[in-house]
């Protein structure tokens, strides 16, 4: 699994534009242990579950554990849901959840933001993780410990004028020139491949790729992007839904959050067997790497806020501003409509 092209994910919100008339191919499932059909029956109840789909964002990952535990340990079913976790089509999951082809989906406090300066009805509901895990990463060989020493580097991106602008900020804050960073499109290159090859370094998660690193005996340097400005420790990755969702069926998004958050809770309490869950629900994935990325990222989920999920407003607006002043927006948005913890449990 490619962590840069999740980060890639980021910056195809151009295709939102052409939301409403998409009508998007249906996803193809990812593994997982959850029950289909809608035969499904609430457990101690004679109910029907309701079908749901959640959509991710790219591959699976340890950004979605409390996903795969709500449908493991049957927080879904208890709450009446019979959850799909299913993988994003042609046109992202951020269009499949605008568009209303499913309810819900796992985003980016940037792609939401963009989505709404086009009037797409995007919501974000939960912040997956409380602080921004991203950053610029580089082999240590390379003496890169603050954002002055990119100065006659070379940056593998893919061409996205956020990358630059991100580069531009932490660079200014050092008295240092973007404009002396030479940039060129990494491709289908990993960040190991990449780093051993043409360039120097690259914007990763670091609960994936960095784990990675370690993992592999490779130390990097890490400047992750919030601590240079404030206005970089946005939420990323989000869960999303739609307006339409919100103001047609309340209790659908209010039941969904709630087993979503045991889900979470479960992975913060127990990161050991939350990652085991992954891994059973995708059984592809590198164990070793998971369990490690797992025991990393679980405190991060909820960190310093009141619970998991909690969003707050001076987030939205510091990192709106900053995209609008960066001229990385057409126009500025009432983030209060962006965002919302309302359906979060108390």
């Amino acid at each position: 699994m490619k962590w840069r092209k999740m980060l890639g994910m980021l910056f195809m919100c151009v295709l939102l534009v052409t939301v409403t008339a998409c009508g998007g191919k249906e996803a193809a499932p990812a593994d997982q242990n959850g029950s289909t059909g809608t035969d499904s029956k609430n457990e101690g109840s004679s109910a029907p579950l309701k079908d749901v789909k959640v959509v991710l964002d790219w591959t699976p990952n340890t950004n979605h554990t409390g996903l795969y535990v709500a449908v493991d340990q049957g927080f879904y079913k208890a709450a009446g849901l019979n959850v799909e976790i299913v993988q994003p089509g042609a046109g992202g999951a951020d269009t499949m959840v605008a568009s209303n082809e499913v309810p819900f989906g796992v985003s980016y406090q940037e792609s939401v933001t963009q989505a709404r300066t086009q009037d797409v009805p995007l919501v974000s509901i939960a912040a997956v993780i409380q602080h921004n895990t991203s950053g610029f990463a580089a082999p240590v060989d390379r003496k890169i410990k603050s954002p002055k020493d990119f100065e006659g580097k070379t940056y593998g991106g893919w061409g996205s004028p956020v990358e630059e602008a991100v580069m531009q900020s932490i660079m200014e804050g050092e008295g240092a020139d973007v404009s002396k960073v030479k940039n060129i499109n990494m491709g289908d290159a990993d960040f190991f491949t990449a780093v051993k090859r043409d360039i120097d370094f690259a914007w990763i998660f670091y609960a994936w790729t960095g784990i990675e690193a370690q993992l592999r005996g490779e130390p990097i340097d890490m400047l992750y992007v919030k601590d240079y400005a404030k206005a970089l420790d946005y939420y990323t990755p989000v869960l999303v839904t739609n307006e339409q969702t919100i103001q047609k069926d309340p209790e659908l998004v209010k039941a969904f959050l709630k087993a979503t958050s045991e889900g979470y809770q479960y992975a913060i309490d127990h990161p050991e067997e939350a990652a085991n869950i992954l891994i059973k629900a995708v059984p592809d994935l590198d164990k070793e790497l998971v369990l490690a990325s797992q025991k990393w990222l679980s405190p991060k989920y909820k960190d310093d806020a009141p619970r998991w999920g909690e969003q707050k407003e001076e987030v939205w607006k510091n990192y709106t501003d900053w995209m609008f002043s960066k001229k990385l927006l057409d126009k500025e948005i009432d983030v209060t409509k962006a965002y919302t913890n309302e359906f979060l449990p108390q």
